[in-house]
């Protein structure tokens, strides 16, 4: 196989490699699958890759290409399936015996960035979802709903329609309850003491908590967010201004206070960055690279009354002058 590959490509063949193998895959999945692999040469190329290589190592049964409605299907673990195949498929063939040795693909549903990595990824439907700092998402899509179960971090989801012949609602599910996605494009992020934070973009989202009484929702629209835990939502407010701007690298401030600065900062680096309080109230205004937060802390010692304390590269102290 070229070395050259779509990613996201790779994501959308194993999602429906697993789905094949499920013992609930519909007729209307298996339409929506093969009008996946119609979209072009590279589409199918990857099917075919994904399917062959998940025989030879022995994670899917030689029929699979071609399931039918009720045919015995092997039990064999789905998170499994679906991380061991894309990987096979992306990985070059010199190291896939070492791949198969390690217990890597147990664990590969789900989507990780580290520490100040950002990701994009496609889903099977064509949903877009960029993954920011120190993010876990895990995909779970079947014949009745779309869900992405967000674990920590913050994400963008940009909504596609649903390629299926039965609309299916797509659903970000967090430790604070529900979110219902009305064709939309919105951040999904965890906050302290197990709260999420919404903020909607485009189109509107339904939040349900978890635990509130009665059938609670609250709908936010495009330019609003608002935060909800397990026990009640609060109301929508104005989003803030930059919001979303760190898909594109940046981290946006507007009369920000030092100390909310500095703590937003340091989600993208690893080690300890605090700040002195003698100078959490001062504030800071202007977009910043987040790629390079060296860069950014010089350009606080420029501008602000602060000096940066190294104790070592991962000891940093943003002090009085």
């Amino acid at each position: 196989m070229p070395d050259a590959i779509d990613p996201a490509l790779v994501d959308q063949a194993a999602h429906w490699l697993a789905r094949m193998h499920a013992s609930d895959f519909s007729e209307g999945e298996r339409a929506a699958c093969e009008q996946w692999r119609r979209q072009s040469p590279e589409h199918e190329r990857v099917w075919q890759s994904a399917e062959q290589l998940g025989r030879s190592f022995g994670l899917v049964p030689a029929a699979v290409g071609m399931p039918v409605l009720g045919r015995r299907r092997l039990r064999a673990n789905r998170r499994a399936l679906l991380g061991a195949v894309a990987a096979l498929v992306a990985v070059p063939p010199v190291l896939w015996w070492g791949y198969h040795a390690t217990p890597w693909a147990g664990a590969a549903l789900a989507y990780r960035t580290a520490t100040g990595e950002r990701r994009r990824i496609a889903l099977a439907d064509g949903t877009q979802v960029d993954l920011n700092t120190a993010t876990t998402i895990e995909v779970a899509f079947d014949e009745r709903q779309r869900l992405v179960r967000h674990e920590s971090g913050e994400i963008l989801v940009n909504t596609a329609p649903d390629p299926g012949p039965v609309h299916r609602p797509f659903i970000v599910r967090t430790d604070a309850g529900e979110l219902r996605a009305l064709g939309t494009r919105f951040t999904v992020r965890s906050e302290g003491g197990g709260a999420t934070r919404l903020a909607v973009l485009e189109g509107s989202v339904e939040m349900h908590p978890a635990r509130a009484s009665g059938d609670v929702s609250v709908l936010v629209r495009a330019g609003q967010q608002a935060q909800f835990t397990r026990d009640q939502a609060s109301a929508p407010t104005p989003l803030d201004a930059g919001t979303g701007r760190w898909t594109q690298g940046t981290l946006f401030a507007q009369e920000m206070p030092l100390a909310d600065f500095v703590a937003e900062l340091a989600r993208y680096r690893n080690g300890v960055l605090r700040c002195d309080p003698a100078v959490a109230q001062l504030r800071v205004s202007g977009a910043f690279q987040i790629d390079d937060t060296d860069r950014v802390l010089a350009l606080l010692a420029q501008t602000l009354p602060v000096r940066i304390e190294t104790r070592t590269r991962y000891w940093v102290t943003v002090a009085a002058r």
